[in-house]
């Protein structure tokens, strides 16, 4: 039987990542496809009706897609994710030359945000704001930047336009995924010395490779047992996972998911039995 995985078109680069894998595992022994749509909800509609076996979600996704799945008496396991899925954190940064010093001293101001359904750059933020005690639309100002709404946050041009807006003081403080600090100040978006981190969430996990618990356990296992085989060294590999993000595939878990669980529980984002209840969402 041909294990077959749903991935999100976010960008070009995600038919050329997926036709090497595919490639690789079928020369290893493995019948494997993979096919695409065009943004995270009806993959995950698909995932949970049993219509694909496998899916690369995002941490929107996998919950999503565990309530759903949870709701039509199935269930979802991670088999693998990325090594730079683990442990990442979302960081509020200001202008260096602001007066802010601590997240308080943001009340009354405006801070820049993502796509709606970005969890690193709006869903956590927010959710750490408030912690905080700065309630959006009460004591504070959230300016979303919905660029690639559907994508989840992996269309990051969101976050670009935060941190440019922030440059530009249209607004006192951006959200974003702390990766993305380090690469708008290596693409130049921030140039060097221009912000500064005022403050960080705790850590929480970021995709993961979700399969079914239908899906043909012999082909899940065998590709469980060659993803974990991948090497960076292997000259056919090394680019595909340079275009993914990441130097090796781990032991997919369910344990880093629990802040974004809060955040989509207190934002209303989806229902217990994954319905979208998100007011201002249109994937």
């Amino acid at each position: 039987m041909t294990l077959l995985m749903g991935a999100v078109a976010y960008d070009p680069k995600v038919v050329t990542i997926w036709n090497g894998f595919r490639s690789w595992l079928q020369n290893r022994g493995l019948s494997f496809d993979f096919v695409l749509y065009s943004h995270y909800e009806r993959q995950v509609e698909d995932l949970a009706a049993g219509k694909i076996h496998a899916a690369w979600n995002s941490p929107l996704a996998w919950l999503r897609a565990q309530r759903l799945a949870s709701a039509n008496g199935r269930q979802l396991t991670p088999l693998v994710m990325r090594d730079t899925d683990r442990n990442l954190t979302s960081v509020i940064i200001v202008r260096a030359d602001s007066p802010y010093e601590k997240v308080a001293d943001l009340e009354g101001v405006t801070v820049g945000v993502g796509a709606v359904d970005s969890p690193q750059a709006t869903l956590i933020p927010c959710s750490f704001l408030r912690e905080a005690g700065l309630v959006p639309g009460e004591n504070l100002t959230v300016r979303r930047f919905d660029v690639g709404v559907g994508l989840h946050g992996d269309h990051i041009g969101g976050e670009r336009d935060a941190a440019r807006a922030l440059l530009a003081g249209e607004i006192e403080a951006a959200a974003i995924i702390d990766m993305n600090h380090l690469l708008f100040g290596k693409e130049g978006t921030l140039p060097a010395g221009s912000t500064r981190v005022l403050a960080q969430t705790p850590a929480y996990d970021h995709c993961n490779l979700s399969v079914v618990d239908d899906a043909p356990q012999d082909e899940v296992r065998k590709l469980g047992q060659l993803l974990l085989s991948m090497s960076y060294t292997d000259p056919e590999v090394r680019p595909l996972f340079d275009l993914e993000g990441l130097t090796a595939w781990h032991e997919g878990r369910s344990s880093g998911y629990a802040l974004l669980d809060a955040a989509v529980e207190e934002q209303a984002f989806y229902d217990a039995e994954g319905r979208v209840t998100a007011r201002e969402y249109r994937p």
